[in-house]
């Protein structure tokens, strides 16, 4: 339960305060002097300050300066009778939540107090996750907390003591390069060269030249001597990214560099030795490959000495939290926006999509919610429609490989609750004017709302205090 300290020096505002809360659901701390909620917020366990900026000795000037000291991720609310924009620009600047002038009416005071208490939870929820990211849930640049990924990082360091060539596979967008980059880092060889080529990028004579290097005049445009990746690379590791479209001339020297360890020049005589680990990566079913005659069996079999799995995102949701707030902090920085948090339901609606595309997928979009937010906050309106619409996340095969049944009124139930919330956010909470977007009567929306829960934002009441 949230904890929230009111202070004031007038006793008729600590009680509409403490009764009005308590019917909302939260736990209050009351303080008569600004010295009293002082030792309260040192004291910690506060998640919101509502504190009269007028009290006897000090005043709530001092109440936020001392909060935001103690912990400035507790949102602080000044109230006063005596507003002047000296003071509320001071306390903005200080790092105020809100600054609320007396009389004001219920209605605001619960909804100004409901937006705080959610920016908190937010960062507290961040605040966990990056916890999590830099414990134990990240090898390197990749992050995972679920069985899947923490298998994984077992095998990369298991693998790593070795020079043991490994296969990494995994669909598109799964970071197959972040391990072997990872592998690499955990070796004896992390001092020493980490090089790559992408095996389908580039046509045959090239891709030779560029692994193998070439003597002068081996071919047209051979203008001088030149070293390939392979022997740039000694003593390092190799990265031959989407070796499943290799060549089958690129297959049969490369076998014979994990052979012997040795290779020519394109055009050269000579035999070059080289010490380098190779890693390949694809997102092809090699197997399926070597049946259609793409790809040598002795080749596959070179390179499958210890394979490496990376599931796709949609197997691991459970990591798509903590890999969200790596990205948001990371493209946060690069925008000038170091800070940023984003809501529950934008995070829920990242958890529900499918990613195909995996986790390049989710970075992609996490820089582009980051870029289009106009403040300090990622909402749903910064995700694109195929994630905030479309099919709402929902899997194409809701059943899975279980066949168990599915809660179609559950289901039907959260759609419907969620819609309620936003159109109450959209209207400010105003019912009213919610239940227009939602084109339901005002009687039918407010019995849904007390329905299910959702808190009371009307503002039809013109009680004031």
């Amino acid at each position: 339960m949230l904890t929230v300290l009111v202070a004031d020096d007038e006793r008729s505002m600590q009680e509409f305060f403490e009764v009005m809360l308590v019917r909302e659901g939260y736990q209050v701390s009351l303080a008569s002097t600004s010295e009293e909620a002082i030792g309260k917020i040192e004291r910690r366990g506060i998640d919101l300050v509502i504190t009269d900026i007028n009290m006897p000795k000090a005043t709530g000037m001092a109440v936020l300066k001392r909060s935001m000291e103690v912990d400035p991720d507790v949102p602080v609310i000044m109230i006063t009778a005596f507003a002047t924009t000296d003071t509320a620009v001071e306390a903005m600047k200080i790092g105020a939540y809100d600054y609320i002038t007396k009389p004001f009416r219920v209605d605001e005071i619960k909804l100004v107090i409901a937006k705080a208490l959610e920016r908190r939870t937010d960062k507290t929820e961040l605040k966990r996750l990056k916890d999590e990211v830099s414990r134990a849930y990240s090898l390197g640049n990749i992050i995972g907390k679920s069985e899947h990924m923490q298998s994984l990082f077992r095998m990369i360091k298991k693998v790593a003591a070795s020079s043991s060539t490994v296969l990494v596979t995994g669909e598109s967008g799964t970071g197959k390069e972040l391990v072997a980059k990872a592998i690499h880092a955990a070796s004896d060889r992390r001092d020493m060269p980490f090089l790559s080529i992408n095996c389908g990028a580039m046509p045959e004579q090239l891709l030779e030249s560029e692994l193998f290097g070439h003597q002068r005049g081996s071919f047209t445009g051979a203008v001088g001597d030149k070293k390939g990746l392979l022997e740039v690379a000694d003593k390092g590791t190799f990265l031959l990214d989407e070796v499943g479209e290799a060549p089958m001339s690129v297959q049969v020297k490369m076998l014979r560099v994990l052979q012997e360890r040795e290779f020519k020049r394109v055009g050269g005589v000579q035999d070059i030795k080289v010490d380098v680990r190779i890693i390949a990566a694809t997102n092809k079913n090699l197997e399926d490959e070597i049946k259609a005659g793409r790809f040598r069996e002795d080749f596959f079999y070179r390179l499958n000495i210890i394979p490496l799995h990376i599931p796709p995102l949609r197997e691991r949701r459970e990591d798509i939290p903590l890999i969200v707030i790596k990205f948001i902090e990371k493209y946060g920085l690069e925008n000038g926006k170091k800070g940023m948090t984003l809501s529950s339901e934008t995070m829920e609606l990242l958890e529900r999509h499918q990613w195909r595309g995996n986790v390049r997928e989710l970075e992609n979009v996490i820089e582009r919610a980051v870029v289009l937010a106009n403040g300090m906050k990622i909402t749903p309106e910064n995700l694109p429609d195929e994630i905030r619409g479309g099919d709402g996340g929902v899997a194409q095969d809701p059943w899975g490989a279980s066949g168990a049944g599915v809660d179609l009124e559950g289901m039907l139930t959260e759609m419907e609750k969620k819609y309620l919330v936003m159109a109450l956010q959209k209207a400010d909470g105003l019912k009213r004017e919610a239940a227009k977007l939602v084109n339901m009567s005002f009687r039918s929306f407010r019995y849904k709302v007390k329905k299910y829960g959702i808190e009371d934002q009307e503002k039809d009441d013109d009680e004031e205090v």
